[in-house]
């Protein structure tokens, strides 16, 4: 009995030390395909990642979104993200970025890491929802990323 309670324990750890090391990957997410463009050379990406609870000496907690890491389509590190407009502020960053297709890795309600592909487009803003708090129409349910769980992320990148 004690050697199938160690072989089950080992078992379990493995299972959750590989849940926690290996980030979920979901489709590319791109710009709601019927918002207004500007006419900017770059475009923009807003990430709602999970909201993370800061504190500072006795002052009451805060609630912020998630930092997260920007990789270019080859997988070189672009730049971290300070995903916060302001010390104490809850909107995530808008980040002005050129053309392209980039790679966000960040965490998300519900899992721990996410690796999210995005598609930037001049005069757009492409918008990553991870805190689990966006709700589309039915009606535009077929243009919607999802994470495994059915959770929605985004718009599906070049959606008409």
């Amino acid at each position: 009995m004690n050697a199938l309670g160690v072989f089950i324990g080992t078992v379990a750890v493995s299972v959750l030390c590989g849940c926690a090391s290996t980030p979920v990957a979901v489709g590319p997410v791109g710009p709601n395909p019927v918002s207004f463009k500007t006419h900017s050379d770059n475009g923009q990406l807003e990430v709602y990642s999970a909201l993370v609870g800061r504190s500072e000496g006795n002052n009451p907690a805060w609630f912020q979104h998630a930092n997260y890491t920007l990789y270019d389509q080859k997988g070189k590190r672009v730049r971290q993200i300070n995903n916060a407009l302001g010390r104490y502020a809850s909107r995530p960053a808008t980040v002005s970025l050129p053309p392209g297709r980039y790679l966000v890795k960040t965490e998300s309600s519900g899992y721990f890491r996410v690796k999210v592909p995005v598609a930037i487009v001049a005069g757009q803003t492409t918008r990553v929802h991870l805190d689990g708090q966006w709700h589309p129409t039915m009606a535009s349910a077929a243009r919607v990323v999802t994470l495994p769980g059915g959770s929605p992320v985004g718009w599906l990148a070049g959606a008409k």
